[in-house]
Protein backbone atom coordinates (compact mmCIF):
# COMPACT_ATOMS: atom_id res chain seq x y z
CA UNK A 1 0.00 0.00 0.00
CA UNK A 2 1.60 3.52 -0.92
CA UNK A 3 1.56 6.06 1.56
CA UNK A 4 -1.21 7.95 -0.36
CA UNK A 5 -3.86 4.90 0.31
CA UNK A 6 -2.41 4.48 4.12
CA UNK A 7 -4.60 5.44 6.80
CA UNK A 8 -4.86 9.39 8.06
CA UNK A 9 -2.60 9.87 11.25
CA UNK A 10 -3.47 13.36 11.68
CA UNK A 11 -5.92 15.63 10.65
CA UNK A 12 -5.65 19.17 11.10
CA UNK A 13 -8.63 21.89 10.40
CA UNK A 14 -7.92 25.48 10.40
CA UNK A 15 -6.27 24.82 13.37
CA UNK A 16 -6.15 27.69 16.17
CA UNK A 17 -3.45 28.42 19.36
CA UNK A 18 -3.88 31.73 21.25
CA UNK A 19 -1.74 32.37 24.28
CA UNK A 20 -2.56 34.83 26.59
CA UNK A 21 -5.90 36.88 27.80
CA UNK A 22 -5.10 40.61 27.24
CA UNK A 23 -2.18 40.43 24.56
CA UNK A 24 -3.16 37.67 22.84
CA UNK A 25 -0.62 35.78 20.61
CA UNK A 26 -2.10 33.83 17.69
CA UNK A 27 0.49 31.05 17.70
CA UNK A 28 -1.17 29.14 15.26
CA UNK A 29 -3.47 30.69 13.11
CA UNK A 30 -6.00 28.42 10.81
CA UNK A 31 -3.54 25.25 10.05
CA UNK A 32 -5.20 22.99 7.99
CA UNK A 33 -3.25 19.49 6.73
CA UNK A 34 -2.95 15.75 6.64
CA UNK A 35 -0.73 13.15 7.64
CA UNK A 36 -0.78 9.88 7.13
CA UNK A 37 0.26 6.40 8.40
CA UNK A 38 4.24 5.97 7.46
CA UNK A 39 5.39 9.44 6.39
CA UNK A 40 7.87 11.16 6.97
CA UNK A 41 7.45 14.65 7.32
CA UNK A 42 9.42 17.65 8.84
CA UNK A 43 8.12 20.96 9.80
CA UNK A 44 10.21 24.15 9.64
CA UNK A 45 10.08 27.79 10.33
CA UNK A 46 11.89 30.61 11.58
CA UNK A 47 11.28 31.51 15.64
CA UNK A 48 7.84 32.13 16.26
CA UNK A 49 6.27 30.65 13.07
CA UNK A 50 4.40 27.89 15.25
CA UNK A 51 5.97 25.39 14.58
CA UNK A 52 6.79 23.92 17.89
CA UNK A 53 2.96 24.99 18.95
CA UNK A 54 2.03 22.76 16.04
CA UNK A 55 3.95 19.96 17.66
CA UNK A 56 2.95 19.93 21.43
CA UNK A 57 -0.83 20.40 20.23
CA UNK A 58 -0.59 17.01 18.31
CA UNK A 59 1.07 15.21 20.61
CA UNK A 60 -1.54 17.03 23.41
CA UNK A 61 1.10 18.99 25.76
CA UNK A 62 -1.10 21.56 24.62
CA UNK A 63 -4.99 21.67 23.87
CA UNK A 64 -6.53 23.66 20.65
CA UNK A 65 -7.88 27.29 21.13
CA UNK A 66 -10.24 26.53 17.83
CA UNK A 67 -10.42 24.60 14.73
CA UNK A 68 -10.46 20.57 14.75
CA UNK A 69 -7.58 18.30 15.78
CA UNK A 70 -7.66 14.51 14.85
CA UNK A 71 -4.54 12.07 16.01
CA UNK A 72 -4.71 8.56 15.27
CA UNK A 73 -8.98 9.03 15.43
CA UNK A 74 -8.58 11.23 18.99
CA UNK A 75 -10.33 14.28 18.92
CA UNK A 76 -8.17 15.86 21.12
CA UNK A 77 -10.40 19.27 21.32
CA UNK A 78 -12.55 16.58 23.09
CA UNK A 79 -10.58 13.83 24.71
CA UNK A 80 -10.33 13.44 28.45
CA UNK A 81 -7.48 11.91 29.73
CA UNK A 82 -4.67 12.91 27.85
CA UNK A 83 -1.96 11.22 29.44
CA UNK A 84 -3.78 8.12 28.51
CA UNK A 85 -3.68 8.94 24.83
CA UNK A 86 0.25 10.09 25.20
CA UNK A 87 1.77 6.91 26.24
CA UNK A 88 -0.68 4.98 23.75
CA UNK A 89 -0.46 7.19 20.79
CA UNK A 90 2.88 9.36 20.51
CA UNK A 91 6.17 8.79 21.15
CA UNK A 92 8.61 11.85 21.95
CA UNK A 93 11.87 12.43 21.20
CA UNK A 94 12.98 16.11 21.91
CA UNK A 95 16.49 18.57 21.66
CA UNK A 96 17.33 17.67 25.41
CA UNK A 97 16.83 13.90 25.23
CA UNK A 98 15.67 13.80 29.15
CA UNK A 99 16.84 10.59 30.16
CA UNK A 100 16.55 9.81 33.91
CA UNK A 101 20.87 9.91 34.59
CA UNK A 102 20.39 7.48 37.44
CA UNK A 103 18.56 4.61 34.97
CA UNK A 104 21.18 2.63 32.81
CA UNK A 105 20.06 2.75 28.97
CA UNK A 106 17.88 -0.15 29.47
CA UNK A 107 16.17 0.84 32.32
CA UNK A 108 15.10 4.02 30.21
CA UNK A 109 13.42 2.23 27.59
CA UNK A 110 11.86 0.00 30.04
CA UNK A 111 10.17 3.86 31.98
CA UNK A 112 7.03 4.34 29.28
CA UNK A 113 6.67 0.79 29.28
CA UNK A 114 5.58 0.50 33.62
CA UNK A 115 1.61 1.47 33.20
CA UNK A 116 1.19 -1.37 30.63
CA UNK A 117 -0.23 -4.43 30.97
CA UNK A 118 2.86 -5.96 30.96
CA UNK A 119 5.15 -8.65 32.80
CA UNK A 120 8.88 -7.54 33.77
CA UNK A 121 10.25 -10.16 30.94
CA UNK A 122 8.13 -8.59 28.32
CA UNK A 123 9.15 -5.11 29.28
CA UNK A 124 13.22 -6.17 29.36
CA UNK A 125 12.35 -8.06 25.93
CA UNK A 126 11.02 -5.12 24.31
CA UNK A 127 13.42 -2.62 25.47
CA UNK A 128 16.37 -5.17 24.50
CA UNK A 129 14.18 -5.04 21.14
CA UNK A 130 14.67 -1.64 20.17
CA UNK A 131 17.95 -0.99 21.70
CA UNK A 132 19.59 -3.26 19.12
CA UNK A 133 17.15 -1.90 16.34
CA UNK A 134 19.08 1.89 17.22
CA UNK A 135 21.87 -0.03 17.24
CA UNK A 136 22.94 0.52 20.72
CA UNK A 137 22.75 -3.63 22.04
CA UNK A 138 26.40 -3.41 23.12
CA UNK A 139 25.15 -0.06 25.30
CA UNK A 140 22.34 -1.70 27.26
CA UNK A 141 23.88 -1.39 31.14
CA UNK A 142 25.59 1.80 30.46
CA UNK A 143 24.06 5.30 32.61
CA UNK A 144 23.59 8.14 30.23
CA UNK A 145 26.55 9.91 31.39
CA UNK A 146 28.71 7.09 29.78
CA UNK A 147 26.78 7.64 26.45
CA UNK A 148 28.03 10.01 23.34
CA UNK A 149 25.23 12.95 22.45
CA UNK A 150 24.16 11.02 19.94
CA UNK A 151 24.23 7.40 21.86
CA UNK A 152 22.06 9.27 24.61
CA UNK A 153 19.67 10.50 21.80
CA UNK A 154 19.23 6.87 19.90
CA UNK A 155 18.24 5.82 23.51
CA UNK A 156 15.83 8.97 23.69
CA UNK A 157 14.13 7.63 20.45
CA UNK A 158 14.65 3.55 21.41
CA UNK A 159 12.08 4.81 24.77
CA UNK A 160 9.99 6.88 22.32
CA UNK A 161 8.80 3.68 20.75
CA UNK A 162 8.64 1.98 23.69
CA UNK A 163 4.55 1.17 23.53
CA UNK A 164 4.61 0.92 19.46
CA UNK A 165 3.31 4.68 19.10
CA UNK A 166 1.80 5.19 15.70
CA UNK A 167 3.49 8.38 15.47
CA UNK A 168 7.25 9.78 16.60
CA UNK A 169 7.54 13.19 17.16
CA UNK A 170 10.68 14.79 17.62
CA UNK A 171 11.44 18.82 18.20
CA UNK A 172 14.90 19.51 17.07
CA UNK A 173 15.98 16.16 17.59
CA UNK A 174 19.91 17.10 16.42
CA UNK A 175 19.52 20.62 18.20
CA UNK A 176 22.20 19.52 20.32
CA UNK A 177 24.45 17.58 18.68
CA UNK A 178 27.64 17.91 16.30
CA UNK A 179 26.91 17.66 12.96
CA UNK A 180 28.06 14.17 12.64
CA UNK A 181 26.27 13.00 15.24
CA UNK A 182 22.80 14.91 14.16
CA UNK A 183 23.36 12.96 10.52
CA UNK A 184 23.49 9.26 12.70
CA UNK A 185 20.44 10.49 14.52
CA UNK A 186 18.49 11.54 11.19
CA UNK A 187 19.84 8.27 9.48
CA UNK A 188 18.64 6.56 12.05
CA UNK A 189 14.95 7.88 11.44
CA UNK A 190 15.21 7.33 8.03
CA UNK A 191 15.87 3.89 8.55
CA UNK A 192 12.96 3.33 10.86
CA UNK A 193 10.70 4.93 8.64
CA UNK A 194 11.51 3.78 5.89
CA UNK A 195 12.51 -0.37 7.29
CA UNK A 196 9.76 0.11 10.22
CA UNK A 197 7.00 2.18 8.94
CA UNK A 198 7.37 4.66 11.32
CA UNK A 199 5.30 7.59 11.04
CA UNK A 200 7.50 10.77 11.93
CA UNK A 201 7.08 14.13 12.69
CA UNK A 202 10.12 16.63 12.77
CA UNK A 203 10.61 19.69 13.98
CA UNK A 204 13.53 21.49 12.85
CA UNK A 205 15.22 24.81 11.89
CA UNK A 206 18.52 22.99 9.81
CA UNK A 207 17.58 22.69 6.02
CA UNK A 208 19.52 19.64 5.52
CA UNK A 209 17.25 17.84 8.68
CA UNK A 210 14.63 18.76 6.90
CA UNK A 211 16.10 17.35 4.03
CA UNK A 212 16.15 13.73 5.62
CA UNK A 213 12.07 13.54 5.55
CA UNK A 214 10.31 12.94 2.19
CA UNK A 215 7.70 16.30 3.17
CA UNK A 216 8.52 19.91 4.23
CA UNK A 217 5.81 22.36 6.20
CA UNK A 218 6.76 25.55 6.18
CA UNK A 219 4.93 27.43 8.64
CA UNK A 220 5.15 31.20 9.16
CA UNK A 221 3.64 33.41 11.50
CA UNK A 222 1.24 30.22 12.67
CA UNK A 223 0.10 29.41 8.96
CA UNK A 224 0.93 27.26 6.30
CA UNK A 225 3.42 28.77 3.62
CA UNK A 226 4.33 25.72 1.99
CA UNK A 227 3.61 21.93 2.22
CA UNK A 228 5.95 20.49 -0.41
CA UNK A 229 7.98 17.03 -1.18
CA UNK A 230 11.81 17.30 -0.44
CA UNK A 231 12.20 16.42 -3.75
CA UNK A 232 10.39 20.39 -4.78
CA UNK A 233 11.82 21.84 -2.30
CA UNK A 234 15.54 21.38 -2.95
CA UNK A 235 14.91 21.74 -6.62
CA UNK A 236 13.49 25.37 -5.89
CA UNK A 237 16.13 25.80 -3.87
CA UNK A 238 18.25 24.99 -6.69
CA UNK A 239 16.84 27.22 -9.07
CA UNK A 240 16.75 30.33 -6.59
CA UNK A 241 20.77 29.92 -6.68
CA UNK A 242 21.10 29.35 -10.38
CA UNK A 243 19.51 33.26 -10.23
CA UNK A 244 22.07 34.73 -7.65
CA UNK A 245 25.06 36.57 -8.79
CA UNK A 246 27.01 33.44 -7.66
CA UNK A 247 24.85 30.87 -9.63
CA UNK A 248 24.93 32.98 -12.59
CA UNK A 249 28.81 33.26 -12.45
CA UNK A 250 29.15 29.95 -11.76
CA UNK A 251 27.08 29.26 -14.91
CA UNK A 252 29.26 31.80 -17.04
CA UNK A 253 32.44 30.28 -16.64
CA UNK A 254 35.29 32.09 -16.19
CA UNK A 255 37.64 32.95 -13.43
CA UNK A 256 35.74 34.91 -10.92
CA UNK A 257 36.84 36.11 -7.50
CA UNK A 258 33.43 35.32 -5.80
CA UNK A 259 33.69 31.52 -6.80
CA UNK A 260 37.19 30.93 -5.23
CA UNK A 261 36.25 33.02 -2.00
CA UNK A 262 33.64 29.74 -1.84
CA UNK A 263 36.29 26.91 -2.40
CA UNK A 264 34.14 26.71 -5.88
CA UNK A 265 36.85 27.52 -8.05
CA UNK A 266 40.74 27.49 -8.01
CA UNK A 267 43.19 29.39 -10.67
CA UNK A 268 40.39 30.33 -13.01
CA UNK A 269 39.51 26.40 -13.03
CA UNK A 270 35.96 24.90 -11.34
CA UNK A 271 36.67 22.63 -8.16
CA UNK A 272 35.24 19.00 -8.27
CA UNK A 273 32.65 20.87 -5.85
CA UNK A 274 32.09 23.71 -8.63
CA UNK A 275 32.25 21.62 -10.96
CA UNK A 276 29.26 19.26 -9.14
CA UNK A 277 27.54 22.46 -8.70
CA UNK A 278 27.54 23.63 -12.28
CA UNK A 279 25.92 20.23 -13.51
CA UNK A 280 23.19 20.55 -11.08
CA UNK A 281 22.39 24.61 -11.85
CA UNK A 282 22.49 23.36 -15.47
CA UNK A 283 20.08 20.48 -14.95
CA UNK A 284 17.49 23.55 -13.80
CA UNK A 285 17.60 25.34 -16.88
Amino acid sequence: MSTAEAPVVITARQLVKIFGDGLAVHALDGITLTVRAGEFVAVMGPSGSGKSTLLHLIGALERPTGGELLVAGHDLARLGDLDRFRARTVGFVFQMHNLIPTLTALENVVVPMQPQPLGPRERRDRAVELLGMVGLADRMTFLPNQLSGGQRQRVAIARGLANRPPLLLADEPTGNLDSKAGAEVMRLLQQLNREHGVTILVVTHDPLVARSADRIITLRDGRIEHDEPVGSVYHADLKAFRDSTLGRLLLKGGAAPELEEFGLQRGGVLTALGQSIRRRLESTI
